[in-house]
C-alpha cells in the first residue's frame, strides 16, 4: 500500500464515528455458528467491528491493522463491549503471519493476493478461513472500489483456496456490492 493510500485511510479513520458501523459483516454473523471456538485472527481489522463480535462469541482474538486511528477505535469498541482483544499495528505487506496458530482467520474487504498462501499456513489443522471482498463485477456499479488490482476475478477466491476444504462459496451482486464470499477449512 502506498504511503498516500495509508494517509488516506488514516484520515478516514480519524473522522468521528465508525466508518463501517459497529455491527459485524453479515457473512461472519451468518456463518460463525459453523466454526469451532478458539483463537481468531482478523486481518485488516479496521475499527474492530468483526474482532469485537468474535470476542463476544468466545474467541481469543488478535487483530492486525495498519492505521493507529482505527486501532484506537477498535480498542474503544472492545472496552465498551467489555471484551479483550490483542490489537497489532502492522502493515500486512511487511508483516509475517505465524504458522499454524489460529482456529479461525477472517479477512473482509481487504485483498492482498500475496497473503493467500500465508493465510493457509497460519490456520491450525481443522481451522477455518472466512473471507469476503469485492469482485470485478463491482466495476459495473456506481460506488465502491474501481481499481482492478483491488477486485477479484471470477472464481479467483475459490481457485486460490482449492487446497482447503471449501464449505461455502458464492459470488453475488446485492445491495450495491459485488462480492465473493468463502468459508473453507484446513485439513
Amino acid at each position: 500500500m502506498s504511503s498516500a493510500t495509508s494517509r488516506t485511510w488514516q484520515e478516514r479513520y480519524q473522522q468521528p464515528g465508525y466508518r463501517c458501523g459497529t455491527e459485524p459483516v453479515e457473512f461472519l454473523r451468518q456463518h460463525l455458528p459453523e466454526v469451532d471456538r478458539g483463537t481468531a485472527l482478523d486481518l485488516a481489522m479496521g475499527e474492530g467491528r468483526n474482532a469485537v463480535f468474535l470476542a463476544r462469541n468466545g474467541f481469543v482474538v488478535t487483530g492486525i491493522e495498519k492505521s493507529s486511528a482505527a486501532l484506537a477505535k477498535a480498542r474503544a469498541l472492545a472496552r465498551k463491549a467489555r471484551v479483550t482483544l490483542t490489537a497489532i499495528e502492522a502493515d500486512l505487506e511487511e508483516f509475517s503471519l505465524p504458522g499454524a496458530e489460529f482456529d479461525l482467520v477472517v479477512c473482509f474487504y481487504y485483498l492482498q493476493r500475496e497473503l493467500f498462501a500465508a493465510l493457509e499456513r497460519t490456520l491450525k489443522p481443522g481451522g477455518a478461513l472466512m473471507m469476503e471482498t469485492y469482485t470485478t463485477d463491482q466495476l459495473r456499479l456506481p460506488h465502491g472500489p474501481q481499481r482492478p488490482e483491488h477486485l477479484l476475478q471470477p472464481n479467483e477466491l475459490y481457485r486460490a483456496f482449492r487446497h482447503l476444504r471449501i464449505a461455502y462459496y458464492r459470488e453475488v451482486t446485492r445491495d450495491g456490492r459485488a462480492v465473493a464470499s468463502l468459508l473453507a477449512y484446513r485439513s
